[in-house]
């Protein structure tokens, strides 16, 4: 057998868009091809949101193709000054390129805009066979083909066009290798186009089928209003649809948030029947939610539940929470974000913290004032949350009685939370008893219980499931969910499951992973209904945290980030806001235990406001038997090392 060699020559540098090609499932949604062009729509869509183009066509061609024109500004032609190539190449070639970084009112092309990574159409061009841009910009028609992902040739002038033409066509052939899906999915091509059309009033967005010649164009006068009642038409609505928006105005008002931020929303209660929930940032659909979403419902809960206090509804001994007032809610929000962070280059979810509070700031004041100004659809809301929380709170009573005969001593060390709704109660497996002290402090007693554990667990991968209980701290796990250790192929009742999420939250290091990894390998090897149900989850508490001072109207912040790459990112975003270089300090987490029971909270525990990964089954058990096997088989010492050296490279130590 071949020794592998292992020298200056296993060292590898991805160039260009190489990086894209190597691992596209870190770009883009490998499901199907429709993201790439999502890409080039959202640019189109960036020039219509700042002001410079009405009208956006695509079309879906013959030969799977799409193209997409809008009358926008068109993509500058000149020569970069860096690059030395023109900026239409840069922009499809080069990642981290673009015109949506400086977020200055006066000197940025885009304030508000989705692409913050800049590797938007450059995606699209790596994971294409081949792409043209046709440019109309200064009386001039510029043209340029990509194949492959590599230019042709370079930009050239092919023709005029008229003084007041401007614009930018890109047409995509994507790669079918790449995709699940060779060819665009159409339907969700046009939902996704009619809704922009809804998030840019005043524009009209148009799908053409080439093979049908059929055409669909969409243009919203009435904006989230009329969409959410085109959506719910056959629905019987509780009260009329509440619309509405609020952004900060110039100057910045109080808030401490950016001009023009806020909010657009549209939502309604429905009596039974059909829910609809859609959210956007910057025109972005998250489909995952994030902390706008979390932010809409804070505003409107904290509005319906400070009008049903203030008018005496609440029966006595019914407690109001979130999910009673949004249970039979709909809503259409459109945020806008100076610098929105998603989860994920598909940025199905926004995960910027200061966007809660800032969409719940505009969303309470209004709808207070409406609900008061119209008690009859206050009282109205009011009596459908209420019928869900008596409805909620009779489901935890049976659940609780069927339960109570049966469920052992709970462990000692687990500080268990007041609420037996299993369907919202949450467990946190700490690592520590320090990090589990400030999780206690920090949590809400209501309905998130804290179980401290002790160094690192078992390797339980070859330990019988008789022998299990040998170990205190499995012990204590199995007793506190409430579930038995089980083979992958038992029958297993998870009825008696005490809570709806189980979080391993361990320290962000070499360490705490080690810990995830064991914690992980227990419930696979020996609770695995679990993780199929979709009860396990991986805490992401931060790295780093950037204490940046007061400036301006802002006042005094504390920003986290999970790793390195999100801390340069903020560091560059304070550059951008004008914040003195030096001014703020950086302060690396050495694990849970040095956080207070505040930053836990904002951080890593808060449902609104924490990163959190759902481990999920992708592969057959068998399939992923083997790979846990290989991993931490006791006598898998070899194979283990061959595989570590075959794919080292993929990994960055934290050393």
């Amino acid at each position: 057998m071949a020794k592998n060699t292992y020298d200056e020559s296993s060292f590898k540098v991805l160039r260009g868009l190489e990086p894209v090609r190597q691992r596209p499932g870190m770009y883009t949604n490998l499901e199907s091809p429709n993201h790439l062009i999502a890409e080039v729509v959202d640019n189109a869509c960036d020039e219509a949101l700042g002001g410079y183009a009405k009208h956006i066509y695509v079309t879906a061609h013959t030969d799977g193709s799409v193209s997409v024109l809008d009358d926008g500004r068109g993509i500058p032609t000149g020569i970069h000054p860096e690059e030395k190539v023109s900026v239409v190449e840069v922009a499809f070639t080069v990642l981290h390129s673009g015109g949506k970084f400086d977020k200055d009112t006066a000197g940025g092309a885009y304030k508000f805009a989705g692409g913050l990574h800049g590797v938007g159409v450059a995606v699209t061009n790596a994971l294409s066979n081949k792409v043209e841009v046709t440019v109309y910009r200064d009386g001039s028609e510029y043209f340029l083909r990509f194949l492959k992902g590599v230019a042709e040739e370079k930009l050239k002038k092919v023709g005029s066009c008229p003084k007041n033409q401007s614009g930018t066509m890109v047409r995509a052939w994507p790669n079918p290798k790449y995709f699940d899906v060779p060819n665009v999915i159409l339907p969700q091509l046009e939902r996704s186009l009619r809704s922009k059309a809804v998030l840019l009033p005043g524009v009209s967005v148009t799908l053409h089928y080439e093979k049908t010649g059929d055409t669909r164009s969409w243009s919203y006068p009435d904006g989230l209003r009329g969409y959410l009642t085109e959506a719910l038409i056959d629905e019987e609505l509780a009260v009329p649809i509440f619309a509405q928006e609020k952004f900060v105005p110039a100057g910045g008002g109080d808030s401490g948030y950016s001009e023009g931020e806020g909010a657009a929303w549209a939502i309604v209660w429905s009596v039974d029947g059909l829910v609809m929930r859609e959210s956007y940032v910057n025109l972005i659909p998250t489909l995952n939610g994030g902390t706008h979403d979390s932010g809409l419902k804070d505003g409107v809960f904290n509005a319906v539940k400070n009008f049903a206090e203030l008018h005496g509804l609440l029966p006595k001994g019914v407690k109001l929470v979130p999910e009673d007032v949004f249970s039979r809610a709909s809503y259409v929000l459109s945020a806008k974000v100076l610098d929105p962070q998603f989860q994920g280059q598909t940025k199905d979810k926004l995960v910027s913290r200061d966007a809660l509070r800032l969409v719940s700031l505009m969303v309470k004041d209004p709808l207070d004032l409406w609900l008061n100004e119209h008690v009859d659809f206050g009282k109205r809301i009011t009596e459908l949350a209420i019928q869900q929380a008596q409805s909620r709170m009779r489901s935890a009573q049976k659940v609780e009685k069927k339960k109570g005969s049966s469920v052992a001593v709970l462990p000692g060390k687990l500080t268990d939370c007041s609420s037996n709704d299993a369907n919202r109660t949450e467990l946190f497996l700490v690592e520590g008893d320090s990090a589990g002290g400030s999780a206690k402090q920090g949590r809400n007693k209501e309905f998130q219980a804290v179980l401290p554990l002790r160094g690192k667990v078992l390797n339980t991968f070859e330990v019988e499931k008789d022998r299990l209980f040998a170990n205190n701290e499995i012990h204590d796990i199995s007793v506190a969910i409430g579930v038995d250790p089980h083979e992958p192929n038992e029958n297993v009742d998870l009825s008696n499951m005490r809570y709806n999420g189980i979080y391993i939250m361990a320290d962000a290091d070499v360490d705490g992973a080690h810990i995830s990894t064991l914690l992980l390998t227990l419930f696979f090897r020996h609770f695995y209904k679990v993780i199929e149900a979709g009860k396990i989850y991986l805490a992401q508490p931060p790295l780093f945290r950037v204490d940046v001072p007061a400036s301006g109207k802002k006042p005094i912040r504390k920003l986290y980030a999970l790793n390195e790459g999100e801390l340069l990112a903020i560091e560059d975003r304070l550059r951008q806001e004008k914040v003195r270089e030096g001014s703020w300090s950086i302060s690396r987490f050495k694990g849970l235990g040095e956080m207070n029971a505040e930053q836990l909270w904002d951080t890593t525990l808060n449902p609104d406001t924490r990163r959190a990964l759902k481990v999920s089954v992708a592969d057959k058990h068998a399939k992923n038997m083997d790979m846990f096997r290989m991993l931490m088989g006791k006598h898998e010492a070899s194979t283990r090392r061959a595989w570590l050296e075959y794919h080292g490279n993929e990994v960055q130590g934290d050393v």
